[in-house]
């Protein structure tokens, strides 16, 4: 799923931050909640991320939040869900209320494309058996041949940015990009992705970084799964949640 929402611009720096909802596991595919996992990617022009998208999203977090400037707030889904630490102002119903009109109204003015990518685990391990991809691996792959695809139109250039996850999974998904990079992927050859990215590693990332942008990747990656479960007839609207 491709939501456009900007103007691309040639030969601009672009920068997909990626997030994922969802087990990246083979275990308990019998479970609906595991047994799909969605990777989102926000793509945005690297200057105008620093001259409007991040400023604007510290100023609707300084807006509700209290401000220590020790100790940036980073938006979590499922902290704001559970109004839990910093996100206790979201107990009161009024408050709530207007941050999440907010939140929603930033999405809807700032100027990014969201891809998503949803595998259904069950399904593939079905198929393919001893030989099915690592899922995160697979999903990463699929959606960086539709980013690499998408800005090749606009002759753009591009790099990655993933969150930190447990070291030896971040050393397992480097050495997937890199095969990606030198080798291609089986519907894409090496040339295709290395005329576009600009590194042959991804960026990676802590939550601690306060990186704006991946704090939406967070924050859009499950709505962005479920939708895309829903349109598939995967799932029914009652097990969709804004949120």
């Amino acid at each position: 799923m491709a939501r456009p929402n900007v103007e691309l611009h040639r030969r601009k720096l672009y920068r997909i931050y990626v997030d994922e909802s969802g087990d990246h596991t083979y275990h308990s595919l019998d479970d609906a909640a595991k047994r799909y996992l969605g990777l989102s990617g926000c793509i945005i022009e690297s200057e105008y991320y620093a001259t409007t998208f991040q400023p604007a999203l510290e100023v609707l977090k300084r807006r509700y939040f209290h401000h220590d400037p020790d100790e940036p707030i980073i938006l979590h889904r499922r902290e704001i869900i559970e109004a839990k630490g910093t996100f206790w102002r979201l107990r009161n119903a009024d408050n709530r209320q207007a941050f999440d009109q907010d939140l929603l109204k930033f999405f809807c003015e700032q100027k990014y494309v969201l891809i998503t990518v949803v595998i259904d685990k069950k399904a593939h391990l079905e198929r393919y058996g001893e030989s099915a991809f690592h899922p995160y691996h697979y999903c990463l792959a699929a959606l960086l041949e539709r980013y690499c695809g998408f800005l090749k139109l606009f002759d753009a250039t591009c790099d990655v940015m993933l969150e930190n996850r447990q070291k030896t999974e971040d050393e397992k998904l480097i050495a997937a990009y890199r095969m990606l990079y030198d080798s291609g992927t089986q519907q894409r050859s090496r040339d295709f992705f290395q005329k576009v990215l600009t590194s042959c590693e991804p960026k990676l990332k802590p939550k601690t970084a306060n990186i704006a942008c991946l704090q939406m990747a967070d924050l859009l990656a499950y709505p962005s799964k479920q939708e895309v479960l829903m349109e598939a007839g995967r799932i029914s609207g009652r097990t969709h949640l804004n949120w």
